[in-house]
């Protein structure tokens, strides 16, 4: 096949129909921040965490229920009520001895008239409404306080895994672009390969150059057809993972970013580390730890809390009223939980020191990614100067033999060599260049200063 057919071929399979948008690197950022599955799962997380306030509430505030019953007895039993009272003689003499006084008369209240009151019946109706309010509870305050760092807590960790997704598209992004570079390297270098094997062909026709040469430019363009197919491939398949990212269809292209900028200055750098979301969770923890044991001591005071029903029944009972209420104020305190809350003490001196430790484990970890990173910032920044010069010597190098080689002097050998050494510059530039801005990104997201934008408000926040 014709070597420029198939460029041709490669070309059209690569671009199939109209060119694609382009998508800019902070229209990426944006349309994960709005489209992302994954950040639509943390931000339900974010939206359960937030209930965590309103369930540790709901233990304080009143409580009302209410209920209705009904109950199918074997037999009926009534109650006789007397509806009034009247005094009547109920004694006199008890003395035969005409010489004895007499006994004096007893009275006494007998019932008139006697109503029957139902206290069972046989298909029996009740129903009863009751309100119940914790009054003094130190515990649940606490659990309300905890519940509230809590929420803060799940803010922060959601908030460093919105940033660690956007990083990974981030990254996605940077590396289309080093791939989108690495193709147009390979298109430029498939053309001077299939031009010099069209040199080769006109001067092995003429019998200026044997076929070893022909063969050689021939075997070179078809390497250099197959690198370009591989980059190709090679490209789409990261825009197919950040469209996956992106939920939405690889129909585009990357447009290739400048180097992001960092602050001056090492110092600002660790001084921002304390703002990074998981650092600042970290130090939550502790707070968090040392309200559950505060939790745990109040759990050693009374609780006192208030009780009000109100009833209803078909059956008036001995009261001979159909309804009733009742208000209870109660008061309980646990002295002795088997030890208990002594072995929860424990345990939360425990997790404190557990979360002390993490805390500080987090900014240590904070400040040394910050510290590797500007170390690999520097190594990557010089290895790209250096790819550049070495870049800027290959383009000599191979134009220098380039026009040896028209003019005779110059083998098919040495002009391979060049255009190797060409290929090899130019694609480890593009390396050396898409790896400074990654350092660059890296440091950026170690000290915290990569989308710092807030996923929600915290506690407290407007």
């Amino acid at each position: 096949m014709n070597p420029l057919a198939l460029v041709a071929l490669v070309a059209l399979a690569a671009e199939p129909g109209a060119a694609p948008r382009k998508l800019t690197f902070q229209e990426v950022l944006t349309r994960t921040e709005s489209q992302s599955l994954e950040l639509q799962a943390a931000r339900a997380r974010l939206a359960q965490a937030q209930e965590l306030s309103s369930k540790a509430w709901s233990g304080y505030l009143p409580q009302i229920s209410a209920g209705a019953s009904y109950t199918r007895n074997n037999v009926e039993a009534t109650f006789a009520l007397p509806t009034g009272y009247a005094i009547r003689e109920v004694g006199g003499p008890t003395s035969d001895d005409p010489n004895l006084p007499g006994a004096p008369t007893n009275f006494a209240l007998v019932p008139v008239g006697v109503q029957e009151v139902p206290i069972q019946k046989l298909n029996q109706l009740g129903a009863q409404v009751q309100l119940n309010q914790a009054i003094f509870a130190p515990a649940l305050c606490m659990a309300i306080k905890s519940a509230g760092i809590a929420e803060d807590v799940a803010t922060l960790n959601v908030e460093a895994a919105r940033r660690e997704i956007l990083f990974g598209a981030a990254q996605l992004y940077f590396g289309a672009a080093g791939l989108l570079q690495a193709v147009t390297v390979q298109e430029r270098l498939l053309v001077v390969y299939t031009a010099r094997e069209k040199d080769a062909q006109v001067s092995f026709d003429v019998g200026a150059q044997p076929k070893v040469a022909l063969l050689r430019a021939q075997i070179d363009r078809a390497r250099a057809e197959q690198d370009l197919l591989r980059a190709r491939n090679s490209y789409l398949s990261t825009i197919q993972a950040l469209a996956t990212l992106l939920n939405e269809p690889a129909d585009f292209d990357v447009v290739v970013p400048e180097e992001p900028v960092l602050p001056e200055g090492i110092e600002q750098l660790e001084a921002a580390v304390q703002k990074r979301p998981d650092v600042v969770a970290a130090q939550r923890n502790i707070e968090l730890a040392e309200t559950g044991r505060s939790s745990v001591k109040w759990r050693y005071a009374p609780t006192l809390g208030l009780s009000a029903a109100y009833r209803w029944a078909n059956a008036a009972g001995f009261t001979g009223q159909n309804t009733s209420w009742a208000i209870t104020l109660g008061l309980q305190w646990v002295l002795w939980d088997g030890g208990l809350r002594e072995a929860e003490l424990r345990e939360s001196s425990a997790k404190i020191a557990e979360a002390k430790a993490n805390a500080s484990a987090a900014e240590n970890r904070a400040r040394d990614e910050v510290r590797r990173g500007l170390l690999d910032l520097a190594s990557a920044r010089a290895n790209r100067l250096k790819a550049e010069e070495q870049l800027r010597l290959a383009r000599e190098s191979q134009r220098l033999v380039d026009v040896s080689f028209k003019a005779g002097t110059a083998t098919y050998l040495e002009v391979t060599d060049a255009n190797t050494s060409l290929a090899a510059a130019e694609t480890g530039f593009v390396g050396e260049t898409l790896n400074a801005s990654l350092a660059a990104l890296r440091v950026l997201k170690a000290a915290g200063m990569f989308a710092p934008t807030p996923l929600a408000p915290q506690q407290g926040e407007q």
